[in-house]
C-alpha cells in the first residue's frame, strides 16, 4: 500500500496517509475533498486528483487550480509518482512512499512496568506547562478541522509528537473483544528511523485494564534478534481513550539519554515520563469526551425524528454520554396508535401530473404538521406511509395518559387544519385528513442497521387503527376511536379539550369481531358547529338504531344539522328498509369492503 506524507512550513502541519490501489483521491484545500490540506492557501479547493495503482501514482492537476504543482523545481500538469517522489505546491511538500504497515511485539518483558491511576496523575506537576498550552491551545482547532478519522488520527499523533520532547513513534492503538491488536495509525518524529512496532503486552495491559501503562525496557544491541520494540525505543506508555466504539488508546513511545537509567528518568528531576503520561491522558479525555458527544448528537439526530424531547431526555446516559439503548429494543407493550391520512391523494396526484412538485411540497408540509403533533403530545413517530403517518404512545416509557395524549395530538391536527383555511392562498387551505386511534397490545422498537435506524411499532391495534382511519371516509366523519379509547375519553377527556359520540356499531370486511366505533370532535369553543344537545341526540338516535327502534331512530337523525355528514351513513339503511329493521336484527353493520 502507498503513503502521502505533507509537511508544512509549521512543525504542527503534518498529514500521513495510506492511499489504497484502485481509489482516485482529490486533493486540495476544502474539507470536502478525499485529502484536504487546510493550512496551504496556495492550494485551491480542488486542486489535483491522485489515480493509486499498483506500481505507480498518478497526478492530475484540475483545470480549475489556479497555481502550479512542482516537481524536481518545474511546473507540471500530470506526473507519474513512485517510492521517493516528492511534489510541492505552495510551501508544503509531498512525499510518496510505501506505507509500512507497524504490527505490535509479542510478549515483551520489561525491567521497569508502571500503572498510573488518575489520582497518581494529578499529583503530577509539570515542569513545562506553557509549552503544554500551547500544544493543547491547537487542540479544537485540530479535532474541527479533521474531515474523518483518519485525517483526526494523524493530527492528533502529530500533536503529541510536538508535545512530548522525548516522543519518537505515537500511535492510535485497539484492543478487540478477541483480544486481537490493531494499529489505526502511526507517526515517526523521524521518517528515517525504521520500522515500529510496539508493545503487544503494554497496549493489551492499557486497553484491559483501561488505565494507563508504562513499560520500560533495558537498552539493547540494535543487532539482537529478541529486541522487541526499536532500536530507539527505550520505553512507551499507552494511555486509554474512554467513549469510543471499541477498546482505543494513545500509544507513545521514545527513547531516554544516554546518561540516564530508566529509573532516573522516572523521578521529577530526570525526564518525567508522569507528565508526558498526564499530559498525553488529558489530550485523550479531550478526544474521548468529543467522540461522546459526536456519537449521542448522531443518536439523537436520528431519534429525534421519531421522539419527543421529554423521552430524548430520559434516553440519554449523561455518564457515558450515550443512550439507553436498551429502552429502545423491541418489546411487548400497551400502546395507543394514531394513523393519519391525507384524504384523496392519490387522485389529486394523477390530476397534477404536471406539478408534481408543488404538490410533494404539499404533502411535506401536511406530514411535518402531523409529526409536530405527536411529538408535542409526547408520541413516538413511525415512518412514513406514502401519505400517511403514523404515530405511538406507550413506548418507550408506559403511561396512563397514553389514549388521551394520542386524542389530543388527533384534535391537534384537525384544529391546526381548520385554521389554516381561513387562508384560501395556503398550500394546505384545502388538506383534510382521516384520522384513526385504537389501543392494545403490540411489539415496539428500533430496528434496523448500523447505517439506519428507525423505530416502529407492530401488532393487530396496528392494523385496527389503519381500519378505523379508512372507515372515515364510510362514516364520513374526520376522527374514528376504538371502543377501549373512547372509554377512556369518556371518562377522563375534559369537554373542554375534546367531545365524544359513539356512531355505530360494525363488522369491517375480512374482521370477525364487531366494533363500536366513536367519533373524536372538538370541543365547542374549537369551532365545532355541533352542540353538545346535537350530540346527545345524535347518540339517542344510535342507541335506537341498534335496538331495532328505526322510527325514532330517524326521527332522530334527520333532526341533526345539515352540516353533519355523520347521520349520512345510517339514514340510507333506514330508509332501504322502510325505517323498520330487518328480522334477526342484531345492531351490527357489516362493512361491504376495506
Amino acid at each position: 500500500m502507498w503513503q502521502l506524507v505533507a509537511h508544512g512550513p509549521n512543525p504542527s502541519q503534518r498529514l500521513r496517509q495510506a492511499l489504497e490501489p484502485g481509489k482516485t483521491l482529490r486533493l486540495g484545500r476544502s474539507p470536502e475533498v478525499d485529502l484536504p490540506i487546510p493550512w496551504e492557501p496556495v492550494l485551491s479547493r480542488d486542486h489535483l486528483t491522485i489515480n493509486v495503482g499498483t506500481a505507480s501514482l498518478k497526478l492530475h492537476k484540475r483545470p480549475s487550480a489556479a497555481n502550479p504543482v512542482f516537481m524536481n523545481g518545474r511546473p507540471v500538469e500530470e506526473a507519474v509518482l513512485t517510492a521517493g517522489d516528492t511534489f510541492v505546491i505552495g510551501e508544503t511538500t509531498f512525499h510518496v512512499g510505501q506505507a509500512d504497515v507497524p504490527s505490535p511485539t509479542p510478549a515483551d518483558l520489561p525491567v521497569e512496568e508502571v500503572i498510573f491511576s488518575r489520582q497518581d496523575l494529578r499529583r503530577i506537576q509539570y515542569r513545562d506547562a506553557d509549552k503544554r498550552m500551547d500544544v493543547l491551545s491547537s487542540l479544537p482547532e485540530l479535532i474541527s478541522g479533521s474531515h474523518n478519522e483518519s485525517a483526526l488520527w494523524s493530527r492528533l499523533s502529530h500533536l503529541l509528537l510536538t508535545g512530548i520532547r522525548n516522543a519518537e513513534a505515537v500511535a492510535v492503538v485497539e484492543l478487540n473483544d478477541e483480544g486481537k491488536v490493531g494499529i489505526r495509525h502511526w507517526e515517526r518524529r523521524r521518517e528515517t528511523s525504521g520500522s515500529f512496532r510496539p508493545s503487544h503486552r503494554l497496549i493489551v495491559e492499557a486497553l484491559t485494564q483501561q488505565r494507563s501503562a508504562l513499560h520500560a525496557w533495558q537498552r539493547r544491541n540494535p543487532s539482537t534478534e529478541d529486541y522487541t520494540v526499536s532500536s530507539d525505543s527505550d520505553w512507551a506508555f499507552c494511555t486509554p481513550i474512554e467513549g469510543q466504539p471499541v477498546r482505543r488508546g494513545l500509544y507513545v513511545a521514545g527513547q531516554i539519554d544516554q546518561m540516564h537509567s530508566i529509573a532516573e528518568s522516572l523521578r521529577p528531576e530526570g525526564m518525567h515520563l508522569q507528565a508526558d503520561v498526564k499530559f498525553t491522558e488529558l489530550v485523550a479525555d479531550v478526544i474521548g469526551s468529543v467522540e461522546r458527544v459526536n456519537r449521542l448528537e448522531s443518536n439523537l439526530s436520528v431519534l429525534r425524528q421519531f421522539l419527543s424531547p421529554p423521552v430524548l431526555q430520559a434516553l440519554e446516559r449523561s455518564d457515558t454520554g450515550g443512550l439507553n439503548v436498551d429502552l429502545l429494543e423491541p418489546r411487548e407493550c400497551h400502546v395507543t396508535v394514531l394513523f393519519c391520512d391525507v384524504r384523496g391523494f392519490s387522485q389529486r396526484a394523477e390530476e397534477a401530473a404536471g406539478d408534481l412538485k408543488s404538490l410533494l411540497n404539499e404533502l411535506r408540509m401536511a406530514l411535518e404538521l402531523m409529526t409536530q403533533e405527536i411529538l408535542h403530545h409526547g408520541g413516538v413517530t413511525g415512518e412514513f406511509l406514502g401519505d400517511a403517518a403514523l404515530g405511538f404512545w406507550g413506548w418507550p416509557f408506559g403511561s396512563e395518559e397514553a389514549p388521551l395524549n394520542a386524542c389530543r395530538a388527533a384534535l391537534g391536527i384537525r384544529r391546526r387544519l381548520s385554521a389554516l383555511r381561513q387562508d384560501p392562498d395556503h398550500p394546505l387551505a384545502d388538506v383534510d385528513v382521516g384520522i384513526g386511534i385504537a389501543q392494545g397490545p403490540a411489539v415496539a422498537g428500533k430496528i434496523g442497521t448500523s447505517d439506519r435506524m428507525t423505530v416502529t411499532v407492530f401488532g393487530p391495534v396496528v392494523n385496527l387503527a389503519s381500519r378505523l382511519e379508512t372507515m372515515t371516509k364510510q362514516l364520513r366523519v374526520p376522527i374514528l376511536l376504538d371502543e377501549a379509547t373512547a372509554d377512556v375519553v369518556r371518562r377522563r377527556l375534559s369537554t373542554t379539550e375534546g367531545r365524544l359520540r359513539k356512531l355505530a356499531r360494525v363488522q369491517p370486511y375480512g374482521m370477525e369481531t364487531p366494533l363500536t366505533v366513536s367519533e373524536l370532535l372538538l370541543p365547542m369553543s374549537g369551532g365545532e358547529e355541533l352542540t353538545d344537545a346535537h350530540l346527545e341526540l345524535y347518540e339517542q338516535g344510535v342507541e335506537h338504531f341498534l335496538a331495532g327502534r328505526w322510527q325514532e331512530a330517524y326521527r332522530c337523525l334527520h333532526a341533526m344539522p345539515s352540516s353533519d355528514r355523520a347521520p349520512d351513513f345510517l339514514l340510507p339503511r333506514l330508509a332501504q328498509h322502510n325505517r323498520h329493521a330487518p328480522p334477526g336484527w342484531t345492531g351490527v353493520i357489516e362493512l361491504p369492503e376495506k
